[in-house]
């Protein structure tokens, strides 16, 4: 198996459907064989990938999902998002992309298929502004894998001449501002530090802040709230 070929990558468990890989981390809880990453189907028999990864994040928030889906757009990816995946990642991801993205929720960053980042998170963004829809019944069964914990996104404001002026955002500082927003243009640790000219941990040092200061879990959350304020715009 492609994951269990990297030395630093161990399959501990996989699940035909939602309903096992729930059980599989319940059963799991005070053991060595709590998984740190999950890579979760979303259409499955008895409970879909939205209802699993909530109860998993329920039952043991450190646990990362990555989300996988066919569809660069899905809408359970979308649901999967709110539901606190802490990424999305396409099933014909290159194989280093996945293991890589498996690394990256591990460290505690998040992941958001590259090319699709801008159309999802306007679609999420978007969604926010009315009643969050249930997640359709399941359509096939598919393995699942294990990646975060959930807030929902909330009403989409108006459009502001200065998005800084939110409220949201005045606790944030200067150098805390300009990170944040590259955040939100999905640029990386490293990107971030060449663009700024910032070592790898005051990059890291200002994300944590930023996070705590904003109440988001994670990086995907982070990104949201950038869209949310009109910070990054489409």
């Amino acid at each position: 198996m492609l994951v269990d070929s990297q030395p630093d990558l161990t399959v501990i468990g996989e699940a035909g459907d939602g309903q096992e890989a729930v059980d599989f981390v319940a059963a799991a809880l005070g053991t060595d064989r709590v998984p740190d990453v999950v890579l979760m189907d979303v259409r499955m028999p008895r409970l879909n990938g939205i209802e699993a990864t909530q109860a998993i994040l329920a039952a043991h928030s450190q646990t990362k999902v990555i989300v996988l889906t066919t569809f660069d757009l899905d809408e359970y990816a979308l649901d999967g998002i709110r539901a606190g995946a802490s990424g999305f990642l396409l099933k014909d991801a290159r194989p280093e992309e996945l293991l890589e993205a498996i690394r990256t929720v591990a460290r505690g960053d998040a992941v958001i298929a590259p090319s699709t980042t801008r159309r999802l998170l306007d679609h999420l963004i978007a969604d926010s502004s009315n009643d969050d829809a249930a997640p359709a019944d399941a359509a096939h069964a598919s393995p699942t894998g294990v990646a975060g914990n959930a807030t929902s996104p909330g009403q989409v404001p108006a459009a502001a001449s200065n998005p800084w002026e939110n409220p949201r955002l005045a606790s944030l500082t200067a150098r805390e501002r300009e990170v944040f927003e590259l955040v939100g243009r999905g640029l990386s640790n490293a990107e971030i530090m060449s663009e700024l000219f910032l070592s790898e941990p005051t990059v890291k040092t200002h994300v944590s802040h930023i996070l705590a200061k904003l109440g988001a879990r994670d990086r995907v959350q982070a990104v949201v709230i950038t869209y949310e304020t009109g910070v990054v715009t489409a």
